[in-house]
């Protein structure tokens, strides 16, 4: 009779009727098992990681877009800002040009003196650092795109059509002109530049005489 040990129950993983060898093919299963699950995990993470950088991507590129924008946007109201500053400053100064028009008459007649010379002098000292600048002077060629010309005669003493008299002086603000310099040309008398030509060509003609004088004559062959 074999003698038990009371409340203790042997139990075996083999089922029965197995061997302890059929146990083995099953641990190795499970060990194959574990690596495949944690290489599932892992593409899992890779693609949710590759989201992210696709999204914090285009995140960034919106990011870089919207400065640009801003940047586009400040420098457009600046560039806005000068602009209509420009053209309030020109049309205040194009209001007053007939008052320092009178000014300079008033300058040359002589009568620019006592209080009125103090005004005036300070009127055309507040337009100059405003950015008003004056132009025109007699004896400079001709510029259509800065002088108009309101009378025309015709002179010998000049080479090329010519500014002989301002009659109203030009003005500018930086490379804006707002009125240009009305003046009086004069021209090179008509025919004028043909005499010369042939007077110069009579000199050619006669100085090649004399030196063929002095050098004893052409060659005879």
């Amino acid at each position: 009779m074999t003698e038990e040990t009371p409340g203790f129950d042997e139990k075996s993983d083999v089922p029965s009727g197995a061997t302890p060898d059929d146990a083995e093919p099953k641990a190795a299963s499970d060990k194959e098992a574990a690596p495949a699950g944690d290489a599932s995990e892992n593409a899992g993470l890779t693609a949710q990681l590759d989201q992210v950088r696709t999204a914090l991507n285009e995140r960034t590129a919106d990011l870089q877009r919207l400065q640009a924008e801003y940047q586009n946007y400040r420098r457009r109201v600046e560039r806005d800002r000068v602009a209509v500053k420009e053209i309030a400053i020109a049309n205040l100064l194009t209001e007053l040009l007939p008052v320092l028009d009178d000014i300079g008459r008033a300058r040359e007649h002589g009568e620019l003196v006592g209080g009125f010379k103090s005004v005036a002098e300070s009127l055309e000292t507040v337009a100059a650092k405003m950015g008003l600048q004056q132009f025109g002077k007699e004896g400079e060629p001709f510029d259509p795109t800065i002088h108009e010309a309101l009378m025309h005669s015709y002179a010998p003493d000049v080479t090329e059509t010519t500014c002989v008299a301002i009659l109203q002086p030009g003005y500018r603000i930086g490379e804006r002109t707002i009125r240009p310099a009305r003046v009086a040309v004069a021209e090179p008398q008509p025919g004028a530049q043909t005499v010369k030509s042939a007077d110069e060509s009579g000199k050619d003609k006669a100085a090649e005489q004399a030196e063929d004088k002095d050098s004893g004559g052409p060659e005879e062959g």
